[in-house]
């Protein structure tokens, strides 16, 4: 499938990428200021003193990453090109994507692609980006430094007056470096920032206790900023390292945890569990999980090597609630064919509240007149006959059938809806898939989740569509043809 044209830039939003480069200066100036040696050797503060957040504005018109999101993501080291983003958006079932932004211990230090308009432009199509930093790395990691201790030093272990003092300096440092590089490409506060800590020996005190001071210093310096802090480790050390820590009674005063994990598991499984880690910790929409490593994808004729994941941050996908018509439902647990009564207007009392809801959406979406009452009245049976012959069929209909559903639910706009996705597009074709002849059936909820995807699927099978699991133009086109 062709990709997805790029949105071109307008005057106004070139002014706001140079707004978000003079506040990025402002960021820097605020961020980067000297800080006493007192101060950078102090313990990392318990969670009662951590420091109120103070925001910053960056191009306001950016919206906080990822957000509110439940669906598939994928990581690569070098931000794609925006013709390949573009493609994936609409042939890839992702809608979430991790980018490097930070820390010298990165193999992906030059980004020729990541750039203010870049970020703005995936963020305006419906991206949700998980920006990371790789910065000192575990003292006892055996990966790391990978350029050199000068240029990326690992984590000191070393220990002054029972506190690993140069650590906690350098996760203030390296927090600082990570805003500075957010507020540069347009990233605001509200977006969570993830620091990647590679797998290490965690039975090793010294180097554990360095790390997870490292850390808190981290979360206490994105937070203060008015960021969330987000640690992407492996399950099996760094998060279990600091699951467990948040679990000691001793430990959990002791540092101060993030917002959100990302969780290295590849297990193959697009949940955000994992056997090694407590499943009562980061549990409210606080997770990401990489469950497949490095690997080719292709769509659309685009390669990338990712790694795969599962997010589910925030609040979760959640649609804003609708409402028809004063009020009268239209999203019901099925869609039968109407036929006017024998005699008069009254229809089987089974039928009324389908009734109602047929001259609700008339009304909305072709401009019936008259009461919207459970009445098949005359205007209602001259309406069926008219969007019977204006979609194709017997411009003399008298019933309503499920063909007709399939076409009024396809009348509105037809965007590119996949696991993660909210709105009225999703609601129309959950009622849609109601009507379809396959089986599972999804629940109308406004929010494109496995049990949408499910049922989109089976019905692309059936109706010989590239089962991708994503209402694409030709899905939508079989709907409007009202294919079951």
């Amino acid at each position: 499938m062709p990709a997805t044209a790029p949105r071109d830039l307008t005057a106004a939003g070139l002014l706001r990428v140079i707004g978000a480069g003079l506040a990025a200066l402002l960021v820097l100036s605020l961020i980067t200021a000297p800080r006493s040696s007192a101060a950078t050797a102090s313990p990392s503060p318990s969670p009662s003193a951590t420091p109120s957040p103070s925001p910053v504005v960056v191009n306001p018109t950016n919206p906080a990453t990822p957000g509110n999101f439940t669906g598939y993501g994928f990581d690569q080291c070098n931000a794609p090109s925006q013709s390949a983003m573009d493609t994936w958006l609409a042939t890839s079932p992702y809608l979430a994507a991790g980018i490097y932004i930070s820390g010298n211990s990165r193999a992906c230090k030059t980004q020729s692609n990541l750039t203010p308009t870049w970020v703005a432009t995936q963020l305006a199509h419906g991206w949700h980006l998980l920006p990371i930093t790789l910065g000192p790395q575990a003292s006892c990691s055996t990966r790391f430094p990978r350029y050199g201790p000068k240029i990326d030093p690992v984590i000191s272990a070393a220990k002054t007056n029972g506190a690993y003092a140069t650590a906690i300096a350098q996760g203030t440092t390296e927090a600082d470096r990570t805003l500075a590089a957010a507020a540069a490409l347009g990233l605001v506060p509200g977006s969570t920032m993830f620091y990647d800590l590679e797998a290490y020996d965690t039975s090793k005190v010294a180097c554990r206790e360095s790390a997870l001071s490292f850390l808190s210093a981290w979360t206490v310096e994105i937070k203060k900023h008015g960021y969330l802090s987000g640690v992407y480790s492996s399950a099996g050390s760094g998060l279990k390292a600091l699951d467990q820590a948040r679990m000691s009674p001793s430990s959990a005063s002791a540092y101060v945890f993030p917002d959100q994990i990302w969780i290295a598991d590849w297990n193959g499984q697009a949940n955000t569990g994992s056997s090694y880690l407590s499943a009562y910790g980061w549990a409210s929409h606080q997770r990401v999980h990489q469950y497949q490593g490095g690997h080719n994808e292709t769509y659309g004729g685009v390669t990338i090597n990712i790694d795969r994941n599962f997010l589910d941050v925030g609040l979760g996908s959640v649609a804003v609630a609708e409402t028809h018509c004063r009020s009268i439902p239209v999203d019901l647990a099925g869609y039968p064919t109407i036929a006017p009564p024998a005699s008069g207007t009254v229809v089987d009392p089974a039928l009324k509240p389908y009734v109602k809801a047929l001259k609700c959406l008339l009304r909305e979406r072709s401009g019936l007149k008259g009461r919207t009452n459970p009445r098949f009245t005359p205007l209602l049976a001259h309406a069926v006959a008219a969007w019977s012959g204006a979609h194709g069929r017997n411009a003399t209909a008298t019933k309503w059938t499920k063909r007709m559903w399939l076409t009024l639910f396809a009348t509105n706009t037809h965007p590119l809806l996949k696991y993660g996705s909210v709105g009225a597009g999703v609601r129309d074709l959950q009622r849609a898939l109601l009507v379809t002849s396959q089986r599972p059936k999804p629940a109308i909820t406004g929010v494109f989740d496995r049990a949408t995807e499910t049922a989109l699927t089976a019905y692309q099978q059936k109706r010989k569509i590239r089962p991708l699991g994503i209402a694409t133009a030709s899905t939508w086109a079989a709907l409007a043809a009202g294919r079951r």
